[in-house]
């Protein structure tokens, strides 16, 4: 009888078993690629410590532009708007130092999307422009009842000519850089190391609002940080955030220039509250759509690795929580 050739099924054809050196290759690419998303996770963290860090070294240089300024006159604009660069100069020379450690490309953070996530993060930041400014006035209320004093932020003057220079100083830039360093290198990393989309958006959200370091806007930034961070998450790109962080900027710039400032006096009450409510219902929407009907990202609730980063971003948390401290210190005095 004539035998069977090799691999038919009188003969099954026996696999060849991987041999120790193939074994021993995989073994070192998995330990290679662990290192390198452990490595990435580390830089996020040093990149906002970093940019915490950058930001104080900048502005000691305050005093010595004050002595341009002549005593007993008011902050000119060309001051101001130097104290607006200041952070994002900071968070271009945190990033600079992260892309040449990791040799990450930045167009990896700029991955073109659907359009849809555009028009989403457009009508959510409606909603936390509107119906979420006015709740956090009633945080501001609670911290008025226990003798916290608001020190308003400085602005250039409301004139047409500073207004366009105000929409890229004051809007582009931070919409530019902060997008970056929070939505981009610092929520990336969490994902790429296999945090779970629950605590990327709450531990982004939290230092982003910890770092503006202004107490009465401690909640209202927590939730726009979150909400930014879920959109970079869902959309895979800090494309559609960086464009609300953009038009929140930009609206509220415009909307002092037409004299808007404070939206329930500029408009009569049932104007305003129709606002505040459909803003509401579009922020509601709008979350709602990117909870449950996108599903990019990692659904698990764990935060692997999470050492790597806390440890490295400590020094920048130490110096926000300082200034944050002191913020709220100066607002009883």
């Amino acid at each position: 009888m004539q035998e069977a050739p090799l691999g038919t099924p009188d003969e099954p054809q026996q696999q060849p078993k991987p041999s120790e050196e193939n074994t021993s290759q995989a073994e070192e690419t998995r330990a290679g690629g662990m290192a390198s998303r452990e490595n990435r996770l580390s830089m996020s963290g040093l990149a906002f410590s970093l940019g915490a860090l950058f930001v104080v070294a900048l502005s000691l240089l305050q005093p010595f532009l004050r002595n341009f300024i002549p005593e007993g006159a008011s902050e000119p604009d060309w001051y101001i708007y130097i104290l607006y660069l200041i952070p994002q100069l900071a968070f271009c020379g945190a990033a600079a130092v992260y892309f040449v450690r990791t040799k990450q490309p930045v167009k990896n953070f700029y991955r073109p999307t659907k359009p849809r996530f555009f028009l989403v993060a457009v009508l959510v930041q409606f909603g936390l422009l509107l119906s979420l400014s006015a709740l956090n006035e009633y945080f501001i209320d609670l911290l008025g009842l226990m003798g916290y004093r608001s020190t308003p932020s400085p602005m250039p003057s409301n004139t047409t000519p500073n207004l366009f220079v105000s929409l890229f100083v004051i809007a582009l830039l931070p919409a530019v850089f902060e997008e970056l360093l929070f939505r981009g290198i610092l929520t990336h990393g969490m994902q790429e190391a296999g945090w779970g989309i629950v605590p990327t958006v709450l531990i982004s959200g939290a230092l982003f609002s910890l770092y503006h370091g202004n107490p009465e806007q401690t909640v209202y930034q927590f939730i726009c940080g979150a909400v930014f961070a879920l959109i970079a998450v869902r959309s895979g790109s800090i494309l559609p955030s960086m464009t609300a962080h953009f038009v929140n900027n930009a609206a509220i710039l415009i909307l002092m220039r037409a004299g808007a400032e404070d939206f329930a006096t500029f408009f009569p009450f049932g104007v305003y509250l129709a606002l505040v409510i459909f803003s509401a219902v579009c922020l509601i929407l709008g979350l709602v759509y990117l909870i449950v009907f996108e599903k990019r990202g990692n659904e698990n609730k764990g935060t692997p690795r999470a050492k790597y980063f806390f440890v490295a971003a400590a020094g920048g948390v130490f110096i926000c929580a300082v200034e944050w401290i002191a913020a709220l210190a100066l607002g009883f005095v």
